[in-house]
């Protein structure tokens, strides 16, 4: 990102939800629908700690070849501080939490409570900068609440409070995570930041892997734990610093919108997780609040 990335937002202009912003936010939240499927299979076999901490060497490894590079690396960890913030919130803590959630509910739950992210990068824009709320935004924020609340209430399945309270605790990182993207480390290079953030979150899981290395290796667990460094980290988070620089990151985080339809219907399809009408209406309204919320309102 360069410097002329900063998010008009922050000076209270909304920024317009263009052809690339749509690609970027369609493709993402794809991208990002996918990783409960395949958390769901490799914590089956292995731990939630070990996953999360192959995922972050595989990606640190893949991105190395292209952050070699000494200006690079300069602008890259540039902000030390903000580096290691971006890479709790958004890395660190929500990949573990997420794993140990799925331990105990299905990838499909996991994806609907994520989906309270926007709520949240909504409030804390709203009380922390400069960002107003338009009614229409705020309309599309409900609707689209209220699409995971339906698609939770018809789920048939038996809330546990701690596995819901980890993946609360990840929303809130994920939320956290694009807004210290755009307000601290917009002119880092993202490449760079990212390889930076893997390499730590790496450093912080491996005290306690020796503990959970697993005797036995699944192809399937593995397989999984491979596509979730590939596509849904070194590509998705690519996708996600240029989403925020077009839109802002409020914006950014409806992503999480479109990740539920993704979970629930690989968990449906392929992991045989339940299926309800609730699904469907809840989806449709999640689809409704996903446009009202990133579309730019009309000035009057």
């Amino acid at each position: 990102m360069s410097s002329s990335d900063v998010s008009p937002s922050s000076h209270g202009h909304a920024r317009k939800m263009g052809g690339k912003a749509w690609l970027l936010l369609m493709t993402l939240g794809v991208l990002w629908g996918i990783p409960y499927f395949f958390i769901r299979i490799a914590v089956t076999d292995y731990h939630p700690i070990v996953v999360a901490f192959a995922r972050s060497v595989i990606g640190a490894l893949l991105l190395l070849p292209f952050a070699i590079n000494r200006q690079r690396l300069a602008r890259g960890f540039g902000k030390p501080q903000w580096l290691l913030a971006f890479t709790l919130c958004e890395i660190s803590a929500p990949w573990f939490l997420i794993g140990y959630a799925e331990q105990h509910v299905t990838s499909s739950l996991a994806g609907l409570v994520i989906a309270a992210t926007p709520i949240m990068a909504t409030v804390l824009g709203v009380a922390f900068s400069q960002e107003r709320l338009s009614k229409q935004r705020a309309c599309g924020l409900v609707l689209g609440f209220g699409g995971v609340a339906a698609l939770l209430g018809f789920d048939g399945q038996s809330v546990q409070i701690l596995p819901v309270l980890a993946l609360c605790i990840s929303a809130l990182g994920y939320a956290l995570g694009p807004i210290i993207v755009d307000k601290k480390l917009a002119n880092a290079d993202s490449t760079v930041v990212l390889m930076a953030s893997l390499v730590v979150a790496s450093l912080t899981y491996i005290p306690f892997v020796p503990g959970h290395w697993p005797v036995h290796f699944s192809l399937s667990a593995t397989a999984s734990v491979v596509a979730l460094a590939l596509f849904c980290t070194v590509l998705a988070f690519q996708l996600l610093f240029a989403l925020v620089s077009e839109v802002g990151p409020a914006r950014a985080t409806v992503v999480t919108y479109i990740n539920p339809a993704v979970a629930a219907f690989l968990g449906i399809a392929l992991l045989s997780e339940p299926f309800s009408w609730g699904i469907v209406f809840g989806l449709a309204l999640i689809v409704t609040g996903s446009y009202l919320a990133t579309k730019t309102p009309v000035q009057q």
